[in-house]
């Protein structure tokens, strides 16, 4: 079991990057906004409720492929709603049933989150498209950011294509 841990700030491209990953690969994308927002459609963001049931769902699903042996793509966005231990007890879960994660980090700096946030293709899944939102969190997710585990591999998304964030991707974990 191998899981692809993408993780960055908002508009960083975890979703477009791991989309294609997905697609050169064959390995299913577990988008976080998947969970997200079907919790968040009962609980608002950031509730007891909300924070409790999103992390279990997250967790369940990673003991159940990591059970079957099923390996997975999956996109983060550290903030301080979510347990800072986390990604830690996911890579604990992956390694117990022999399997590895490894650590993508897509870096975008705060003038490219601010130029890319409000972009139409984030309205899909009920992400972050907010200017001013963005701006008064951007330390906070700074911080979330470094609290990470040390990443695999490290892509500059203002530098690099999706389409060639995703190659570099698969080629360096081998899943081509």
């Amino acid at each position: 079991m191998h899981l692809i841990f993408v993780y960055g700030p908002p508009a960083a491209g975890k979703h477009t990057v791991s989309r294609r990953v997905s697609e050169l690969t064959g390995l299913p994308l577990f988008h976080n906004h998947l969970v997200v927002d079907a919790v968040a459609a009962v609980f608002p963001f950031g509730t007891e409720n909300f924070m409790r049931l999103r992390e279990q769902f997250w967790m369940d699903t990673f003991e159940a492929a990591a059970a079957e042996g099923k390996s997975l793509i999956f996109t983060f966005q550290p903030e301080n709603s979510v347990d800072p231990n986390f990604p830690n007890r996911v890579r604990k879960v992956v390694d117990k049933a022999g399997g590895q994660v490894t650590f993508v980090h897509l870096h975008l700096s705060r003038d490219g989150q601010i130029a890319r946030v409000a972009n139409e293709d984030r309205a899909k899944f009920g992400k972050l498209r907010d200017v001013e939102i963005l701006k008064a969190n951007l330390d906070q997710f700074e911080a979330s950011t470094k609290a990470m585990p040390e990443a695999n591999i490290t892509i500059e998304t203002e530098q690099m294509s999706a389409y060639d964030a995703a190659d570099l991707i698969v080629k360096s974990v081998n899943l081509s």
